[in-house]
């Protein structure tokens, strides 16, 4: 209960324009369709292949208005490194003190993450981390449930080039043709 009275308070920050409130975390996307169930003509059949494939990987920044998102698309799996270089740039951009909600993943208790702090928050980068057990207070979690159940197009599945091609067409048009309207 004190997090979420806490996360309301930053919440309340951003609208009075104190600071600039994002939501960060990594996802995966393969050529293993997220499809839950899809709806074809009688007699007509459609399949999509499915089997093993190299990922990509997206780390993310939603802002909180949902008008705002920075990403960084790799192949391959994501270590502290990545994710340090990531902050790096993103912080770099920043133009007010900034406060960025964050799980407890491994790569962001690492000790190597952890030593960056203090130089993040020298630049007005702040962290605020999740309880456990709790990615329904981070935001962005929606974002990837609607990038891969309603905004990847079906065609995006029938290689590793076309799925990066159309996840960075989402992923760049995210705020403009593709939005949340987060009523919190």
């Amino acid at each position: 209960m004190q997090h979420k009275r806490e996360l309301k308070s930053a919440r309340r920050g951003f609208s009075l324009g104190e600071f600039d409130l994002y939501y960060f975390d990594e996802a995966g996307f393969s050529l293993v369709p997220s499809v839950p169930y899809g709806w074809q003509p009688t007699g007509e059949r459609i399949e999509i292949p499915s089997g093993r494939s190299p990922q990509l990987n997206v780390l993310g920044f939603l802002r909180h208005d949902g008008k705002h998102f920075d990403s960084y698309v790799a192949q391959g799996s994501v270590d502290g490194s990545m994710v340090i270089a990531c902050i790096d740039h993103f912080c770099s951009k920043l133009r007010k003190p900034t406060t960025v909600v964050i799980d407890n993943a491994p790569v962001h208790t690492s000790a190597l993450f952890q030593s960056m702090i203090p130089e993040w928050e020298s630049r007005n980068l702040f962290f605020w981390f999740l309880p456990p057990y709790c990615p329904e207070l981070n935001l962005i979690e929606i974002l990837w449930k609607k990038i891969k159940y309603q905004w990847l197009p079906i065609d995006a599945y029938e290689s590793l080039e076309k799925l990066n091609d159309r996840l960075c067409g989402v992923l760049t048009n995210i705020g403009k043709l593709f939005s949340i309207n987060f009523k919190i």
